[in-house]
C-alpha cells in the first residue's frame, strides 16, 4: 500500500510541477497548500520537489487573482516588474508543501536562493499562499500565519508605503512573529492574535524567527534587514531589502 501511495504522490507531484512551469497556467490559489508529503515520501521524490523552485512572469490567471486586492486599481508598480514564485517548504509538522509568492523581479532569484537555504535546513514555514487568498487583508493573512511578499499597501498605522508595495519585503510566520509598536495604553500588536507571542523572552514560540537562526542568516547574509532589530518598534516577521 505504501509503495502505491508513493507512486501516486510522485505522479501528482510531477503533474503539479509540470503545470507550474507553464507561466500561462497558474496553479489554483490555496491548492498549493493541499499538496504535501511526509518525510519518507519526500525522500522518494526529493529531486522532483527540489526542481519545483521556480521564477515565472505573472500570468493572466495570477494577475486576475491579484486584481483589486494586492494589486489595486492605479497601482504604479508595473505588473511586468513582478514575478510569481513557486517555493517548496517544510511546514513544521513533518510535511513538505508547495508554496507560492509574488515579488519584484529584481529580488526574485535572491528570494529563491534564500528559500532553497531554508528548505535545505528544513526550516518550518506553516503556510505560503498569495495574500490575495485573504483579499489582501494583512491582518487576516497574518492571523493565518501566512508567509507572503508583495502587497501594495501602507505600513500599519501610517500612510507610508510598505516595502511590500515594491515586492521587496517578506513576512515569515507572522502570527508567531508579530509587529509590535508603542501605544499610549501599551504596545500595539499586529495581528491581534499574536499578542501572546510578542514577549520574545518566551523560548517556546512556534515558528519563531530569532537572531542567528536559519531565516535570519539566509536573509541578512544577502543584505536584507530584519524588523526584529528595529529600535522603537519591532517587526519580528519582517525582512526587507532597501537597495
Amino acid at each position: 500500500m505504501r509503495a502505491i501511495l508513493c507512486i501516486c504522490l510522485t505522479f501528482m507531484a510531477a503533474l503539479i510541477i509540470k503545470a507550474a512551469k507553464r507561466p500561462s497556467e497558474a496553479v489554483p490559489g490555496d491548492m498549493l497548500s493541499l499538496y504535501c508529503w511526509t518525510e519518507a515520501e519526500t525522500a522518494a521524490i526529493s529531486d522532483e520537489i527540489k526542481s519545483a523552485f521556480g521564477v515565472y512572469e505573472i500570468s493572466p490567471e495570477v494577475k486576475a487573482r491579484m486584481a483589486g486586492k494586492s494589486y489595486p486599481s492605479g497601482c504604479p508598480i508595473p505588473i511586468a516588474d513582478l514575478r510569481y514564485l513557486i517555493i517548496p517548504h517544510y511546514d513544521g509538522h513533518g510535511y513538505v508543501k508547495l508554496g507560492e509568492m509574488v515579488c519584484h523581479k529584481d529580488v526574485a532569484n535572491t528570494i529563491i536562493a534564500i528559500f532553497r537555504d531554508l528548505y535545505a535546513a528544513e526550516y518550518p514555514i506553516e503556510r505560503m499562499v498569495l495574500i490575495d487568498e485573504y483579499d489582501a487583508d494583512d491582518e487576516r493573512s497574518m492571523a493565518a500565519n501566512n508567509t507572503s511578499c508583495f502587497c501594495y499597501r501602507a505600513v500599519a498605522g501610517s500612510r507610508k508605503l510598505s516595502r511590500h508595495s515594491y515586492g521587496k519585503a517578506v513576512d515569515i510566520n507572522p502570527l508567531y512573529n508579530p509587529y509590535v509598536r508603542p501605544g499610549k495604553k501599551g504596545p500595539i500588536v499586529t495581528p491581534r492574535e499574536g499578542k501572546k507571542w510578542a514577549d520574545r523572552n518566551c523560548r517556546n514560540i512556534p515558528y519563531a524567527v530569532r537572531r542567528g537562526d536559519a531565516a535570519w542568516l539566509a536573509f541578512t547574509s544577502r543584505g536584507w534587514r530584519w524588523g526584529g532589530s528595529w529600535r522603537s518598534r519591532k517587526d519580528y516577521q519582517h525582512f526587507e531589502l532597501r537597495r
